[in-house]
């Protein structure tokens, strides 16, 4: 296959992921709206598999966080892929010096390696949760840098449309491809899983095609006399989209596969994004070496075997013995941009030390979806997710992933209920939780699922923190009232000042507070 085929492959797998991306997004949160309220006629048999042991808070006294370490795992999680980043950017300089026969100096290995360090930005957007405008400003002013320094570094000889046009192919088109799969929250969390599906599905198509390509080059009456039948274009259509029938099966079985190996914990979300991301930077190179090399433009992803040694050693990283902190998530639902923006700020910097749980909604079901649930869904079993019954919720919990993955992050780990079952959940979880985030912004007093949070929150036994975000449309008075019985410095209540939400250090110090638990 000609490298313009593939790179047109590619590309149109791109833009299928991005659609899939946002049709499952979609789909998946109309489904889940659907299977909150669905009417329990009938229940599941209750599985006969016991319950795994929880770590109820009450057996165990859980790490000392403070604020000073989760901003240290911060730092030591950036610096980790940053520098995994530069040892394969160093390797793909070498290497493709090498088989170019170009010059290996000291300026000219470390020019090329900054511009080619790159991938880094996508999994630093991901960990911070940049804005969509953000990301694509700094990957944009990272293209400008590389031309820039690299028409500096370069001879007389070199003009700046050869570097330009060089850097464009080489870094522009992997970095459009990544941008439109990490553009936007849904496309983020879904579209590089899916990507893997598309990619086959196309390879399917441009089968097809070429078969009936060889097909009229042989002068084959097979063709002429469909084309005759259906008209040309309906040929070609059907040559492109019949093959899918046959690679659907293989493209389920890699989607599949994904999801048992996210859910086993093999694969986590930012080594898969980072390894994606890798794989795209590198598939340039290699296109454009195919014509020279055959075969052997295959050694342009040998950096690759860096990501798996990397994530070794990151799994090894000795941490504190013990249990780590467990936060629960409650919130004021549809108010989808308030608790997506303390999601992004506050709870991806809380996974850096401590687990998470909640109660599933579709406000953050693009943040909270993951390669487990994107097949599920697909499969058609998300309702074998929610709690039927509260038999249900002991066996719901005991399959939450409570150990960190290989780059450190734990996993947010949700509660799928229908209206009827959510009660008996928030109790489950509370045995579990060292502290809670209360998001009660814009609450009201006729959000009785709230004050019943509330009032549970303030009767619960033992020692428990609860950080609660108000506003000045919140009816604290109604909210006070529910809390009147709770023990005294239970509740931490924090005013947001005006439109601005509180600052994301403000609320992570209570919540990582040494006497939190």
């Amino acid at each position: 296959m000609l490298p313009g085929k593939i790179a047109t492959l590619l590309v149109i797998a791109t833009i299928l992921s991005v659609i899939g991306a946002l049709l499952v997004a979609w789909r998946y949160r109309l489904a889940m709206q659907a299977l909150m309220k669905a009417p329990l006629t009938t229940t599941p048999a209750a599985s006969e598999t016991p319950a795994a042991r929880l770590p109820y808070a009450a057996d165990a006294a859980p790490i000392p966080v403070t604020l000073a370490d989760n901003r240290q795992a911060e730092r030591r999680l950036i610096l980790a892929f940053l520098g995994i980043t530069l040892v394969m950017a160093l390797s793909r300089t070498l290497l493709m010096q090498v088989l170019a026969n170009g010059q290996i100096t000291l300026i000219t290995v470390s020019t090329l390696c900054a511009a080619y360090a790159w991938p880094v930005v996508p999994v630093v957007a991901v960990i911070r949760r940049w804005s969509r405008w953000r990301f694509v400003g700094v990957l944009l002013l990272w293209f400008v840098a590389a031309v820039a320094l690299l028409s500096w570094r370069t001879n007389e000889n070199v003009s700046f449309a050869q570097v330009f046009g060089w850097m464009l192919f080489d870094i522009g088109l992997p970095l459009i491809v990544v941008t439109a799969l990490c553009l936007g929250s849904a496309t983020r969390a879904v579209a590089p899983w899916l990507a893997p599906l598309f990619i086959a599905l196309c390879w399917a198509s441009q089968a097809g095609v070429d078969l009936l390509a060889a097909l009229v080059e042989a002068q084959s009456p097979i063709a002429f006399w469909l084309a005759g039948q259906i008209g040309a274009v309906t040929a070609i259509a059907l040559f492109a989209l019949v093959p899918w029938l046959i690679a659907w099966w293989p493209a389920r079985a890699i989607g599949r596969w994904l999801g048992k190996a996210y859910a086993t914990r093999r694969i986590s979300e930012l080594f898969y994004l980072f390894t994606a991301v890798w794989i795209i930077a590198l598939t340039g190179p290699a296109l454009g070496a195919i014509a020279s090399e055959g075969w052997g433009a295959l050694l342009y992803f040998l950096p690759l075997l860096w990501i798996p040694l990397g994530g070794h050693f990151m799994a090894r990283r000795r941490r504190p013995a013990g249990r780590p902190p467990t936060l629960l998530v409650l919130r004021v639902f549809r108010q989808d941009a308030n608790v997506q923006d303390i999601f992004d700020r506050v709870i991806e910097r809380w996974r850096l030390t401590g687990n998470t749980v909640l109660i599933a909604g579709t406000d953050l079901a693009e943040r909270t979806i993951d390669a487990d649930d994107i097949f599920t869904f697909l499969d058609g079993r998300l309702a074998e997710r929610f709690i039927h019954r509260p038999a249900d919720v002991p066996r719901r919990l005991g399959a939450f992933e409570w150990q960190p993955d290989a780059e450190g992050r734990y996993r947010v780990n949700e509660c799928y209920c229908h209206d009827t079952t959510w009660q008996q959940a928030l109790a489950e979880l509370l045995k579990v939780s060292d502290v809670v985030l209360m998001d009660l912004r814009n609450f009201v007093a006729a959000n009785l699922g709230c004050l019943y949070e509330l009032q549970t929150l303030a009767a619960t036994a033992g020692r428990l923190r609860v950080v609660v975000l108000v506003n000045e449309r919140t009816e604290r008075a109604a909210a006070q009232a529910a809390t009147a019985q709770a023990p005294a410095g239970r509740f931490v209540w924090l005013a947001q000042q005006g439109s601005t939400p509180p600052a994301t250090d403000a609320v992570l110090a209570p919540l990582l507070a040494a006497d939190a638990t």
